[in-house]
């Protein structure tokens, strides 16, 4: 890939629009938690204010979306390629996807609870990208000069905004069935308390982790597939114990240990939530750790 033209000062706009939509998210954040207070302390007639809150949280939770997409679009304009080569352009994407898929859904009423977990995440992904991750829009190394970039992250993205998704729904699950939130006469713990009754039911939250999390290992078999395709194409072998490659595999062997638990085990309810966010703290370990602070082929933290 050569004489490839870099647009800085759209890069720089595009910086802008993320900022943007941070602000955005931010509002949309501050609403959500606004109705979950309101259902905490019994206001609105139980209802109206509530469903009025939660629906222009939604509102202002797409728009942010809309501003954010921009944001991405304008990275990779600006760069001339596809934008997820380092952790910041990775963070940006990834946290975009996990917005689209989740507002995707969002329809279904099961999982509208969740919307602040996911929102306050998505804040924690961007502002880390932009405090931590920046880096000045480059040209890819030739190891990345690849239509395999696409597909292999692509994927990648998808099964990790899967994974992002039940793990939200594990926490609510968690907090659903927590014994001593159950147990407690205190003020708060009442007001919370009232609050996850209009959480979904157990089983119902149990059943979307587990659908979730299928999709996301999926798709991060296929991810493993493809880096090992990429592998080839790029290094001439498919395995090398790569630092990121055995992370990759670490995580497909958590998540099918996951499945084979509650299935065969019957590791189902609590246990299963747990093991459920022990997948999804491998994924987190893999992006920022394993990117930061190991070296190998795949770390591309740009930093």
């Amino acid at each position: 890939m050569t004489d490839v033209k870099l647009d800085l000062e759209l890069a720089q706009q595009s910086l802008v629009f993320i900022f943007a939509s941070m602000v955005v998210y931010t509002v949309s954040f501050l609403i959500f938690a606004w109705h979950l207070t309101n259902i905490a302390s019994n206001k609105g007639s139980g209802a109206v204010i509530s469903t009025k809150l939660e629906n222009i949280g939604f509102a202002l939770f797409g728009f942010g979306a809309l501003i954010h997409g921009a944001g991405v679009v304008m990275r990779g304009i600006a760069a001339s390629r596809v934008p997820w080569a380092n952790m910041y352009e990775f963070s940006i994407s990834g946290a975009f996807v996990l917005v689209a898929i989740f507002l995707a859904f969002y329809r279904l009423r099961d999982i509208r609870i969740i919307a602040a977990f996911v929102n306050g995440f998505v804040l924690l992904i961007l502002g880390a990208a932009t405090t931590y991750f920046y880096v000045q829009v480059k040209t890819l190394m030739p190891a990345l000069q690849s239509y395999w970039l696409v597909i292999h992250v692509t994927v990648a993205v998808l099964a990790t905004a899967f994974f992002n998704i039940a793990a939200a729904l594990s926490v609510a699950y968690l907090l659903r069935t927590s014994p001593r939130i159950a147990g407690s006469t205190k003020k708060f713990v009442v007001g919370a308390r009232r609050v996850l009754e209009f959480f979904p039911a157990e089983k119902t939250l149990e059943r979307l982790q587990v659908r979730f999390n299928a999709v996301g290992l999926i798709l991060w078999t296929f991810t493993l597939a493809a880096g090992a395709i990429w592998a080839e194409r790029a290094w001439h072998r498919y395995w090398g114990w790569d630092t990121k490659e055995v992370w990759t595999f670490i995580i497909w062997v958590l998540y099918a240990g996951y499945f084979h638990a509650t299935a065969t085990r019957g590791w189902t309810g609590r246990r299963a939530a747990w093991l459920s966010l022990v997948g999804f703290a491998s994924v987190l370990f893999n992006f920022t750790i394993v990117n930061l602070f190991f070296k190998g082929l795949h770390v591309y933290s740009g930093l």
